[in-house]
């Protein structure tokens, strides 16, 4: 009468060499009862804790609904949401290091991270609209070598400002660095100057320059173009600083404030203009490109 009632109750045998599955009836493969749920499915908020449907959170253009933590987001889908669909023409996309230094296994690093990401390089640049309205952009990429500044990102982002002052079109440069690539050397650190002087031969035509600033930036890319946009936004919680905080720290022998080089920190002291949710930056890009070439 009751036989199928209940369900048979499996147990767990631990063994000192192994640890095995057994039932009291029935040799089930324990694996076939095991719920199928594929990898990637769900992403865990490291500020939060929060657990996040993927779907859910691409949709959300990255960004946590419970903390509002922005997600570090690659190249292509930035230059995605930020330009008008089907708009977007790339510069110089098969430009790519060599290994001037001859450092060893840079060469080999490079191929890597290019079949790892699917990129030449840490920048793409390109021309597009938002909103309609004609604009550069340059947008940096951490996963390739932390976007370290070397000789290629340095010329292909100076290509890009030097495009926008011939065709005097606004330009748009998403920052995101670990500072300039020792593998290079010398020839990384002068890309600062490099893209500092296309930069300040474009302002000498009134054009307009915006940097947005996104996690991290810092080292030479944040000493250099990074800051020197003629409005300079910033998305929630960046990284933006120079050297680290503990070196900092170490060398003038003080404790640093809390919250020191997050963005919010760098909004109350004057060193940039605003913080952006990711969600309102087009449109907010949008009405400054329109407000800046008003009677052009």
């Amino acid at each position: 009468m009751f036989e199928g009632l209940f369900k048979r109750t499996k147990y767990i045998t631990v063994n000192p060499s192994n640890v095995t599955y057994e039932e009291n009836s029935n040799n089930e493969d324990i694996n076939e009862q095991k719920p199928n749920i594929p990898n990637g499915m769900w992403v865990k908020c490291d500020s939060c804790g929060c657990t996040i449907y993927k779907k859910d959170l691409e949709k959300a253009f990255l960004v946590c609904p419970n903390c509002n933590r922005h997600f570090r987001m690659n190249a292509d889908d930035r230059i995605e949401f930020t330009l008008d669909t089907g708009t977007f023409l790339e510069y110089d996309e098969n430009m790519q290091s060599c290994n001037p230094l001859e450092f060893p296994d840079y060469t080999k690093k490079i191929e890597n991270q290019q079949k790892n990401t699917g990129m030449k390089e840490a920048v793409i640049t390109g021309e597009g609209t938002i909103n309609g309205k004609k604009t550069v952009i340059a947008v940096m990429d951490s996963r390739f070598m932390m976007a370290s500044m070397g000789s290629v990102v340095g010329e292909k982002i100076s290509r890009a400002v030097e495009k926008a002052t011939n065709l005097e079109l606004p330009i748009v440069i998403f920052t995101a660095s670990g500072g300039a690539r020792m593998q290079e050397g010398m020839f990384s650190l002068m890309q600062m100057a490099k893209v500092s002087a296309a930069i300040a031969k474009h302002n000498e035509k009134g054009l307009l320059y915006i940097t947005v600033l996104t996690d991290p930036t810092t080292g030479g890319v944040s000493a250099s173009f990074a800051m020197l946009g003629d409005i300079i936004l910033a998305e929630p919680k960046a990284l933006v600083g120079f050297a680290g905080k503990r070196v900092i720290e170490q060398t003038i022998k003080q404790n640093l404030p809390e919250g020191f080089q997050k963005a919010e920190f760098l909004l109350q002291h004057g060193f940039i203009d605003k913080i952006v949710d990711r969600k309102e930056l087009k449109e907010t890009l949008s009405k400054i490109i329109d407000m800046h070439t008003i009677g052009r």
